[in-house]
């Protein structure tokens, strides 16, 4: 079966994923361009001898990545005019991935983090010249 069937197999709302992390209109291209960032990251897990509950963990981990992206363009308005995948690369480093909104557990943070970095590693691989210069997130400190 080719890849893009088992990527459409392993994430049928892919495309739905923009509109779900909306709050407005103009939110859609921006998330549209996540996605995309994501595709050859998911590709990569899918390729790998992960479980398929790992699987499931994974991308429901960077489906709230994309969430938690486009909050940060309400939070931070400056930040449309940049490129999303500097976006995404930016709001990750080798401790995780942003902070979860709510009430979100330690495990559940930590559950996150690890997919934050896995996608981190990949990212930081496939374009080494292209490091992240800066974390767009809070401060970890006070985190266990």
């Amino acid at each position: 079966m080719p890849l893009t069937d088992d990527l459409a197999d392993y994430c049928p709302d892919l495309a739905e994923w923009p509109s779900s992390w909306r709050f407005e209109d103009r939110d859609v291209a921006p998330g549209q361009q996540i996605v995309e960032c994501f595709k050859p990251f998911l590709r990569h897990l899918l390729g790998s001898s992960l479980s398929r509950k790992t699987l499931r963990q994974h991308r429901d981990h960077l489906w709230m990545l994309g969430g938690r992206l486009i909050e940060k363009l309400h939070e931070t308005p400056s930040l449309r005019k940049q490129p999303m995948d500097r976006i995404v690369r930016e709001a990750l480093d080798d401790e995780g991935g942003p902070l979860i909104r709510g009430n979100a557990s330690d495990d559940q943070q930590r559950a996150f983090d690890t997919t934050c970095r896995k996608f981190y590693r990949f990212i930081k691989e496939g374009e080494p010249s292209k490091p992240p210069t800066s974390k767009m997130t809070s401060s970890r400190q006070g985190r266990k």
